[in-house]
């Protein structure tokens, strides 16, 4: 489990199910997603997490706050399952249930999935992308310190040609610089 004074990144648990499908079934924080998920869906992105959490040794993990609820969202790291001109790589994402927005839990978290990915996992470089629009979003990218470049803006493979959310912009943070940074 990795932890901060607020926050504990751990395990998903059968009692974060529904909790995960009520947020998952949010217009608010599914707005820059092709569409919300059902509670079959839902579940089976946890089933998903953790078989990956197992076999990589890293993943997508639930998100605690300590003394305000067990639940308020996923952190992590993935390996995107499609192939575009950034992969294979390695993404850090993230997605709370809309009560929990605007406490800096986001940048939090997702710092300490930073953390993990460089010093304990090893790896070189993380990246993270998003909808252009979903300003909210990149703003957590800039906080952790994640660097924007135009060229790297793409088309998301899996989202249908013409689709207002098609266009996405990829932020990156290499390995030597966050920890050159004493992050």
């Amino acid at each position: 489990m990795l932890r901060t004074e607020r926050l504990q990144l751990r395990p998903w648990r059968d009692q974060d199910l529904p909790a995960f499908a009520t947020l998952n079934a949010d217009p608010r924080v599914m707005e820059f997603f092709l569409n919300p998920l059902d509670r079959a869906e839902s579940d089976a992105t946890v089933r998903r997490i953790s078989e990956n959490l197992t076999r990589q040794g890293f993943g997508i993990w639930a998100v605690e706050a300590f003394g305000v609820a067990e639940f308020v969202g996923a952190v992590g790291l993935s390996v995107p399952r499609y192939e575009t001109h950034f992969t294979p790589c390695v993404e850090i994402l993230w997605r709370l249930a809309y009560e929990y927005w605007g406490f800096g839990y986001a940048t939090e978290a997702a710092r300490l999935a930073l953390d993990y990915g460089f010093r304990t996992a090893g790896l070189r470089q993380i990246v993270a992308y998003t909808y252009e629009g979903n300003l909210r979003s990149r703003k957590v990218m800039e906080r952790l310190g994640m660097r924007y470049s135009p060229e790297d803006d793409f088309d998301h493979p899996l989202v249908p040609a013409g689709h207002r959310l098609r266009r996405h912009v990829l932020y990156r943070l290499d390995g030597e610089v966050y920890l050159s940074a004493g992050s």
